[in-house]
């Protein structure tokens, strides 16, 4: 791999620096690098993140995607079936929206007042997906769950194509991170495209973001003595890559470290996203977009949408399990629009809430909803896209698309053309024959644009 140039590292840096630190560094044996915070900042595949120059693009865009791990149910959320028989319809009433004739389940009323700035689509086939984040995530009906080690088929997820091929808005910001407690289970990576593009460890980034024991200069201004330090810090790692401009950037450049610093925003703004795991992480999605960042996944908890029924943990069922849950993704996504759009941001900003699949139409007699790849339900709110309508449909059961069939390529392809990435695009796999971001014939969903 060629060299990072290194002429970022000029006195013109736009970050204010740290104050000066005294002492010296002892660069000694491998075992002696792994033991620096720098070893953990290296692991974190972050060339992506940091190209050569710095600042912002010249049209920044970006994607925050909501993941609803477990699979939620279409039917008692944005597709509910209020004539149905009880077994069908489920526990909840619904509620009117904004827009004249749609309604959502009555535990949304925050969304169900935005649905003029919302887009539901009622027709997305999840035929090809699993259990697991691979399939939607990729936007890729390709991309599979295999149980052989071979997940994925090698298929990038949709945020490291947007890693790849648009990088960071503001660089050195990281250009896709995942927030997520489970990663194997809630996270997609970049598959056989590359571990430079997988996706940044949204919980692990801020700790190693401090310079490490040992690595102090009496003037951190001598950019120079610093570099020549970061270098030797990767000889010591026998890293064939050069990550010491990365590295510096990474530590030097504040502006990373105050991205992920929720804390210091106002008690009332973190209340207006809830106190929560989705809503801090939804907040901390809006601070990351706004600092840089192109796509950032959100995942409130491991399977939290998987509600089998009141007997099955950890879920539980539907009336148990789910209703304290939709609240939280209700407020988060309602606070998001807001902030963004108070930002001027939303126009630039896509936001998507979906899970791997939907849920059976007829509820179990455990009171739950098993897993249905046949039809789920998503949304979709800013990206400068046409918004208060309802896309395609369900029959009388909310279990078989009726009209206007969405796919999972038909995902991806409207997330890249969101993103200004052209929808021929290829990558190479490591047998080096090229591969298309957007596969099956996905086309982006006209009705949006």
């Amino acid at each position: 791999m060629k060299p990072t140039p290194i002429n970022h590292l000029a006195d013109n840096h736009p970050n204010p620096l740290p104050a000066p630190m005294s002492g010296s560094v002892r660069v000694g044996s491998r075992r002696w690098f792994l033991q620096t915070g720098l070893a953990g900042l290296t692991g974190l595949s972050l060339t992506h993140a940091l190209p050569a120059t710095q600042g912002r693009t010249r049209d920044p865009r970006a994607v925050i995607l909501f993941w609803l791990s477990g699979g939620p149910s279409q039917i008692d959320t944005w597709d509910p079936k209020p004539d149905a028989p009880a077994e069908i319809r489920g526990p909840y009433q619904t509620i009117p929206t904004s827009v004249p004739g749609v309604r959502f389940c009555e535990h949304l009323p925050m969304q169900a007042r935005l649905m003029d700035k919302l887009t539901v689509i009622r027709s997305v086939d999840c035929s090809a997906s699993n259990h697991t984040p691979i399939t939607m995530q990729a936007g890729n009906p390709l991309a599979q769950r295999t149980n052989d080690g071979r997940e994925g088929g090698g298929y990038p997820s949709m945020g490291s194509i947007a890693a790849r091929f648009r990088g960071a808005n503001v660089r050195p910001m990281p250009a896709f991170v995942g927030l997520a407690d489970r990663w194997r289970s809630d996270v997609w990576g970049a598959g056989h495209m590359g571990s430079v593009y997988e996706p940044v460890k949204g919980d692990e980034l801020p700790g190693r973001l401090a310079m490490p024991d040992g690595l102090n200069v009496p003037r951190l201004q001598d950019r120079a003595e610093l570099r020549r330090q970061f270098d030797q810090l990767r000889r010591a790692a026998g890293d064939d890559v050069d990550y010491a401009g990365q590295a510096y950037d990474m530590v030097v450049a504040r502006g990373v470290e105050e991205a992920f610093a929720v804390h210091r925003e106002p008690d009332r703004v973190r209340d207006a996203y809830g106190r929560c795991s989705v809503g801090e992480k939804a907040l901390l999605a809006r601070r990351l977009v706004e600092a840089g960042s192109t796509f950032v996944l959100v995942s409130g908890a491991w399977g939290y949408f998987d509600h089998h029924g009141d007997n099955v943990p950890p879920w539980g069922g539907i009336q148990r399990g789910l209703t304290p849950i939709l609240p939280t993704i209700d407020r988060a996504l309602a606070a998001l629009i807001h902030d963004l759009e108070s930002r001027g941001l939303l126009d630039s900003t896509l936001i998507l809430m979906l899970g791997e699949f939907g849920r059976s139409p007829v509820m179990t007699d455990d009171a739950g909803r098993n897993h249905w790849t046949n039809v789920m339900s998503m949304l979709l709110a800013g990206g400068g896209l046409r918004h208060g309508q309802v896309i395609g449909s369900t029959d009388s059961r909310g279990g078989v698309i009726r009209e206007r069939r969405v796919t999972p390529s038909d995902l991806a392809a409207t997330v890249f053309r969101h993103l200004d990435i052209p929808l021929d695009t290829h990558w190479m796999n490591p047998q080096g024959r090229p591969m298309p971001i957007v596969t099956a014939g996905g086309r982006a969903i006209g009705e949006l644009f």
